[in-house]
């Protein structure tokens, strides 16, 4: 049985950052953060209940990969962990909006203004 983490309304995970989900076996790159649940409820609904967060918590949007595929997730802030793997993500949107992968942290590309 899993331990429900404590609920912080805080983003503990910053842009860039590579981290894995707490449940299931994917990892991926955080490309935004919603201060809290900003999903359809459809989508809230699809999540088992024995496993479905609670939605006044920070949740981020993922470039994710598992063994399979890539693909875009949204995971609330108490199921992810850092990654310390300092492996790549190999998705394919990163290099649009990142550049190197340092410590465990993609550098956010610069972009002109229009």
């Amino acid at each position: 049985m899993h331990q429900t983490p404590t609920i912080s309304k805080t983003p503990l995970f910053t842009i860039g950052q590579v981290v894995r989900h707490r449940l299931f076996s994917f990892r991926g790159v955080i490309f935004d953060v919603d201060a809290e649940f900003s999903n359809s409820e459809e989508w809230w609904e699809s999540i088992p209940a024995e496993v479905r967060p609670e939605k006044g918590q920070p949740f981020y949007h993922l470039f994710a990969e598992n063994e399979d595929t890539s693909y875009e997730a949204y995971v609330s802030q108490q199921n992810l962990l850092p990654d310390d793997s300092d492996e790549p993500i190999n998705h394919p949107d990163v290099p649009e909006l990142f550049g190197d992968l340092e410590a465990g942290q993609y550098q956010l590309k610069s972009f002109p203004k229009h």
